[in-house]
């Protein structure tokens, strides 16, 4: 599995340790990934997702899930976020 965040697109990073005498030894940064449960008000389910803590977020900032998705463009997206971001715009017209 994928150290990835499936809303945000986060990542690994690679970066250095820099010890007091200046040696540098190759060092990885890793995402803040949590499994979470985001309920979509639109489809009226939840869906289980791993993202990042920033992204909990970010989603509640926007106003929940379905909103975070519609303002969200797809290359930052996973592939089972983009799927869920299709349902709720095919049902969020039959909702509003």
């Amino acid at each position: 599995m994928a150290r990835r965040c499936e809303l945000t697109g986060k990542q690994v990073q690679t970066g250095n340790n820099v010890s007091h005498a200046h040696n540098r030894t190759r060092r990885r940064f890793l995402p803040n990934l949590q499994h979470a449960s985001l309920t979509s008000a639109a489809l009226g389910e939840t869906a289980r997702l791993r993202v990042t803590a920033y992204a909990l977020r970010a989603v509640d900032h926007k106003g929940g899930l379905d909103a975070y998705l519609l303002a969200t463009s797809d290359d930052k997206l996973s592939r089972t976020a983009r799927r869920l971001k299709r349902r709720v715009e095919k049902a969020a017209p039959a909702a509003g």
